[in-house]
C-alpha cells in the first residue's frame, strides 16, 4: 500500500542527502516536498500541517550535530513524527478479567467484516484462546452462511440464528455459549450497511448497550483513504470505537487512511489485514510501519513471522539429516515449502532495510517462481532428488517437460543447488560439518 507514498519520501532524502551540509531554506524545500507527497497519499490536511509543523521545530537545530549527516537526522525525526502520526505504540485487545472478552465489528458493508471477525478468531485460537464467532449480520444475504464455512474451515465455533433478526437475542446467545464452554473472546459479527443510516447506528446502540463489550472495533477499508476517516468518525460519535482494524493493506491505495485515522480518532489501529488468506490479519505496530514506509526494513515482523511459521521439529530433523548425508534436492523441496509459509516473497523482501518496491521492480521478482521451483523437483523420481548427479539431458529434458517450465530454468536451478551445497560445506567445515544451526528456520 506505501510502496508509492515511499519511493516519493525516499526521493526527497535523497536530493537532501546530496547536498551534504543543509541549511534552513533546504530544509524548508524538503518539507514542502513532504507536504506534498503526503497530500497526495490522501492524508488529512489539517494532521499534514501539524505534523510539518512538529517536524521542522524539531529540524531547527539538525545542523548543528556533526556526527551524523544533517540529511539523516532530519529522516530520523520525520520517523518520529511519524510513529506519533500512527500511534505511538502498539495495542492489543483488551482482555476481559472475567471471561469471555466480548467484540463487536462495526464497519460499512465490503470493509471485509466478516472475513475479518474469521481472521481474528484464528489469530486469538492460535494465542491460546478459544474462539467463538457470533453471525450477528442478519441482512447481507449469505452472510450467515459465510461466517459458518470460515468457522468450520477454522475448527472455530459459530452461533448463528436464522429462526430470528433479533441480533441482542443472538449475540446474547453466543456470549451464553461462549461462557459454557470456557470461551475466552466472542467476536460478534454485526450488520453494514452501504453508508451510515439511523436505523443502522440504533440497532448497533440497543446491541451495544445489551452486551456492553469490552471492545467496538472499526473495521475500515484501507483503500478508502479519507472516506473511511469520515466514516469512522460517525461510528465513533455514536458507539465510541475503542480500536481500528485497517483491512486491504495489501492493495494499491495511497495509504492515507491508515496514516489519518488514529490522528483524527485518536483510538488505535489495533490490526491490519494484509491478503485474502485466514492468516494475514497481523497485530499493528505505528513504529514498525513508519520504518517501512522510510525503507528502514521491518526486521522484527520478519523474525516474528519465521518464528511462527518454521515447523521447529521438522527444522531439527532436516538439520540432523544435512549433518549425516549432506543437502539434496529433496531437503531443498522441504527447505522452500518453510520459506512459503513466510508470505510472498516481494513481502518478505520488503521487510529487509532499504529494499524498495522500485528495486523489486528492477530485480524483476517473480511472485511465482517458488512454485516453479517446487514444480521443477516434484517432477523428478526419488532417485534423482537424492543424487542429482545422474541428471543428464534426457532426464533434464523430461523434468522440464513434466514441470512445464524451459529446460533453462531446470540448468539454473541445479547450478543454485550445486552453488548451496559448496556453500554449506564451507560453512560446515568451518564448524565441524554439517549446516550452521539457525538455517532452515531454526532460531
Amino acid at each position: 500500500m506505501f510502496d508509492e507514498l515511499s519511493e516519493k519520501l525516499e526521493a526527497t532524502f535523497a536530493r537532501l542527502r546530496g547536498r551534504g551540509v543543509l541549511t534552513p531554506a533546504d530544509i524548508k524545500e524538503g518539507l514542502r516536498e513532504v507536504r506534498r507527497v503526503l497530500l497526495e497519499a490522501d492524508v488529512n490536511f489539517q494532521l499534514t500541517r501539524e505534523f510539518l509543523e512538529r517536524v521542522e521545530k524539531a529540524a531547527a537545530g539538525v545542523t548543528a550535530l556533526k556526527a551524523v549527516s544533517p540529511a539523516q537526522q532530519l529522516v530520523k525525526i520525520v520517523y518520529d513524527e511519524l510513529v506519533a502520526m500512527l500511534g505511538e505504540r502498539q495495542e492489543g485487545l483488551k482482555l476481559s478479567s472475567v471471561p469471555p472478552t466480548v467484540v463487536m465489528l462495526v464497519g460499512l458493508q465490503g470493509s471485509g467484516k466478516t472475513t475479518t471477525a474469521a481472521k481474528l478468531a484464528r489469530k486469538l485460537a492460535g494465542e491460546g484462546r478459544p474462539t467463538r464467532l457470533v453471525a450477528a449480520d442478519v441482512y447481507r444475504p449469505a452472510a450467515i452462511d459465510q461466517l459458518e464455512t470460515l468457522g468450520t474451515q477454522l475448527g472455530v465455533p459459530v452461533t448463528a440464528d436464522r429462526g430470528t433478526n433479533d441480533v441482542v437475542r443472538i449475540a446474547k446467545q453466543g456470549i451464553d455459549q461462549s461462557r459454557k464452554a470456557r470461551e475466552r473472546v466472542t467476536i460478534i459479527d454485526t450488520a453494514g450497511r452501504l453508508q451510515i443510516d439511523d436505523e443502522m447506528m440504533r440497532e448497533l446502540e440497543r446491541l451495544k448497550d445489551a452486551v456492553h463489550p469490552d471492545e467496538i472495533l472499526f473495521v475500515a477499508d484501507g483503500m478508502t483513504g479519507q472516506e473511511a476517516v469520515r466514516i469512522a468518525q460517525g461510528f465513533d460519535e455514536k458507539l465510541g470505537v475503542t480500536g481500528v482494524i485497517l483491512t486491504k493493506m495489501d492493495g494499491d491505495a495511497r495509504g492515507g487512511a491508515a496514516l489519518s485515522i488514529y490522528g483524527v480518532l485518536k483510538k488505535p489501529i489495533k490490526y491490519i489485514g494484509v491478503g485474502e488468506k485466514t492468516d494475514a490479519l497481523e497485530d499493528f505496530y505505528p513504529d514498525r510501519m513508519a520504518g517501512r514506509i522510510l525503507q528502514m526494513g521491518d526486521v522484527l515482523t520478519l523474525v516474528e513471522k519465521a518464528q511462527s511459521a518454521f515447523d521447529e521439529d521438522e527444522a531439527r530433523k532436516l538439520e540432523k539429516k544435512v549433518r549425516k548425508e549432506g543437502l539434496d534436492l529433496q531437503d531443498f523441496l522441504t527447505a522452500m515449502r518453510q520459506m512459503q509459509k513466510l508470505g510472498p516473497l516481494e513481502g518478505i523482501l520488503k521487510m529487509l532495510p532499504g529494499v524498495n518496491a522500485k528495486m523489486l521492480r528492477q530485480a524483476n521478482v517473480d511472485p511465482k517462481r517458488i512454485k516453479h521451483l517446487e514444480a521443477i523437483v516434484l517432477s523428478m523420481t526419488p532417485d534423482e532428488r537424492k543424487n542429482p548427479g545422474i541428471l543428464n539431458g534426457s532426464r533434464r529434458a523430461r523434468i522440464a517437460k513434466g514441470a512445464g517450465r524451459p529446460i533453462s530454468e531446470v540448468n539454473r536451478l541445479l547450478e543454485q543447488f550445486r552453488d548451496m551445497q559448496k556453500m554449506m560445506k564451507k560453512v560446515g567445515g568451518m564448524r565441524g560439518g554439517g549446516i550452521p544451526r539457525g538455517m532452515m528456520g531454526l532460531r
